[in-house]
């Protein structure tokens, strides 16, 4: 739900705010372990256990936050999961046929560095919004 020119949304309780900067943290726990090691930040932050801790702490805890304006910010956290589980999906089932001819270790490489810079974007954006007190419009 966003912001419409009727009127703000309805505020949150304090312990959700802090719920969703948990969550926000967890997910950027696990694009910095991409980012500090040799995995992938995709691959950190779909397959990280603070990553998956956050998406089910999103799907428990999502019902407070209806009708709030962190529902927006729970809503993107989630999309944001889903998505990039299923982009780097699709750039599997491309790129493994590609490999044959070699191109597909270059797709799939670009592919992972594009989604992990896209996660990482994602994350960033939506924190800082939360830091901010707003909603996620987009």
């Amino acid at each position: 739900m966003s912001a419409t020119p009727a009127g703000p949304l309805p505020d949150a309780r304090p312990s959700d705010l802090t719920w969703t900067h948990v969550i926000y943290a967890l997910h950027a726990v696990g694009v910095g372990f991409g980012i500090a090691t040799s995995a992938f930040i995709v691959t950190s932050f779909l397959f990280g256990l603070p990553s998956i801790v956050a998406v089910i702490m999103n799907y428990v805890k999502r019902g407070e936050v209806r009708g709030t304006w962190l529902e927006s910010h729970f809503r993107w956290q989630i999309r944001t999961f889903w998505f990039a589980l299923l982009w780097i999906f699709l750039a599997f089932l491309v790129s493994v046929p590609l490999m044959l001819v070699l191109v597909g270790f270059v797709t799939l490489w670009v592919a992972i560095v594009v989604i992990g810079l896209w996660v990482l974007y994602r994350v960033a954006r939506g924190w800082l919004r939360l830091s901010a007190r707003q909603p996620m419009l987009a």
